[in-house]
């Protein structure tokens, strides 16, 4: 399997903590994750009013799909983080979360929006993903 290869373009401005652009060879198998949320396995809200405790239950739960089809954080080539925010200050949060994870491990194509509403109530941060799905699975830690 040949690794994504990420790329910063230099005459572009310096993008603070992500990629440009991803490019993973044709015929690697990808990924695409269905929204991630701040939900425990029963289905409650984590984090209530917390957007960096969200932040880091959503992020749980997306390495955790990862894992099921055989991927990880580090495979991520692109993601999208959706915050329900009206100010920078809650966007800011939630990316110093992402940028501390092992999502960040890349670094990986990625969009930061704010948004008026997620799907749940309460719910703060959601995060969509494209990974590789390497011929041979990431091993549990």
């Amino acid at each position: 399997m040949t690794a994504p290869v990420r790329t910063v373009v230099p005459t572009l401005f310096p993008p603070p903590g992500y990629a440009h652009a991803a490019v993973v060879e044709a015929g690697t198998r990808l990924a695409f994750m269905a929204g991630s949320v701040p939900l425990d396995p029963e289905g409650r809200l984590i984090g209530e009013g917390d957007v960096a405790r969200q932040t880091e239950q959503v992020i749980v739960n997306l390495d955790e799909a990862l894992r099921a089809v055989g991927s990880d954080l580090t495979q991520v080539v692109a993601s999208t983080v959706y915050v329900v925010a009206d100010a920078r200050a809650a966007l800011s949060e939630a990316w110093e979360v992402v940028d501390a994870s092992g999502l960040h491990a890349g670094p990986h194509t990625s969009t930061l929006l704010g948004v008026a509403c997620l799907g749940y109530p309460g719910q703060l941060v959601e995060i969509t993903a494209t990974a590789v799905v390497p011929a041979r699975p990431v091993e549990n830690p």
